[in-house]
């Protein structure tokens, strides 16, 4: 009876040491508020609408005929490209792109005009960089869309020319209709795609950094050994007792992030906000077991960190986040179920962007469980380092 009274008072004893630490040192303040804070108000402002718009391009215009600045006028009205100059070359315009002054630009032949009248299939050349993926990718497909629109444009006017009839020739130059219905994100926001993992992830860093930063500044200042006393040298209470103020801060620090995406900024959210709330705080868990591990593991703040910051940016290029997992080769494709984001992110693909029932996402909430339990058979490697209490450089 004495034990499981004497265990809260202990427990409760280690709060309050820790407590006293957050608010007396401003980093604390700074890791667990201001920097989420500050990277949702950098990617949420970055993408706020939802594809990025009015990027430089540049057009060559060789023929300068109406028909030319006909297209050049075309491209003007695309809301990706925003045309900032004309170049009288192929190398002003390339050197232009090398500088990053443009993301890509259009080369309209001599003889364009004349081509087209004379059913001759003149030759559009259109060029982006691949050094700013999203840029170049959105430049190419705006390029590629636009000119096969006016291609059809110039054949339908040809055509009438000749005497057919208008409702003969759209069979004629698109024979079969592409009906699209994207699910999940019909609206092909960037936003909406990205933002929903991006957030989380940057978060994740943070816990692992931070988490790490506050066990390995024990045995740094030399305070481990007060802080077992304090715990009545229990470890798991010393562990639980220091940990519990920052999963409610990061708790709440994630909350607010899934209240900006699902409420303020309404991205889909099928299955309600629970699922998603108990998924944060099973990330939140998750990412503070990994951190004990790797202190556990490696008992040096320098050396710790490190191993935490690894892990923490791995885990944006293996989530499957940009890149299917599925697409991966077999050694990466395993990898990627270790990883605490790559379970949010089938999570919230699950329960926020398709909505099927939670049952099927039984097995990623119990990975994201198993990960808070991982540094329990760990623990006694733990405390023996902070017993020794020796700062390793």
């Amino acid at each position: 009876m004495g034990t499981f009274t004497t265990g809260p008072k202990i427990l409760w004893q280690v709060i309050v040491r820790e407590l006293h630490q957050l608010v007396s040192r401003p980093i604390y303040l700074f890791s667990i508020v201001i920097a989420p804070l500050i990277s949702y108000a950098f990617f949420l402002s970055l993408m706020a609408n939802g594809l990025p718009e009015e990027l430089p391009t540049a057009v060559v215009d060789l023929d300068h005929s109406a028909t030319s600045r006909n297209l050049t006028r075309q491209f003007t009205t695309v809301s990706s490209l925003a045309i900032t100059t004309e170049y009288a070359s192929f190398y002003e315009a390339r050197k232009a792109m090398q500088k990053g002054e443009i993301f890509g630009f259009i080369i309209i032949p001599p003889s364009f005009e004349a081509d087209i009248m004379a059913n001759r299939q003149p030759e559009v050349s259109y060029y982006t960089t691949d050094a700013f993926l999203i840029p170049g990718a959105l430049e190419f497909r705006s390029f590629k869309t636009t000119t096969t629109l006016a291609a059809a444009a110039a054949v339908q006017q040809t055509l009438l020319a000749r005497g057919e009839y208008e409702r003969d020739i759209l069979p004629q130059i698109q024979p079969i209709t592409v009906d699209m219905h994207p699910l999940g994100n019909p609206w092909i926001s960037y936003s909406i795609y990205l933002n929903n993992t991006f957030l989380p992830g940057v978060l994740g860093v943070i816990i692992l950094l931070t988490t790490i930063f506050s066990i390995g500044s024990e045995i740094k200042r030399a305070t481990s050994r007060e802080w077992l006393k304090t715990a009545d040298d229990n470890i798991l209470l010393a562990i639980l007792g220091k940990l519990l103020p920052q999963t409610l801060l990061f708790f709440l620090m994630g909350a607010l992030c899934q209240l900006l995406l699902y409420g303020y900024f309404g991205f889909p959210l099928q299955n309600g906000i629970g699922p998603m709330l108990a998924a944060m705080l099973l990330f939140v868990m998750a990412l503070q077991g990994v951190s004990i591990f790797f202190i556990c593991m490696a008992p040096s703040l320098r050396i710790a960190l490190s191993m935490g910051g690894l892990f923490g940016v791995v885990s944006f290029s293996l989530a499957g986040i940009s890149f299917p997992a599925e697409a991966m080769y077999p050694t990466f494709h395993l990898l990627t179920d270790i990883l605490p984001l790559r379970h949010y992110f089938i999570i919230y693909a699950d329960q926020a962007l398709n909505g099927v029932p939670l049952y099927y996402s039984r097995i990623h909430y119990m990975a994201l469980f198993i990960y808070a339990l991982l540094p329990l058979p760990f623990l006694p490697l733990l405390k023996r380092a902070l017993h020794r209490q020796v700062y390793v450089a």
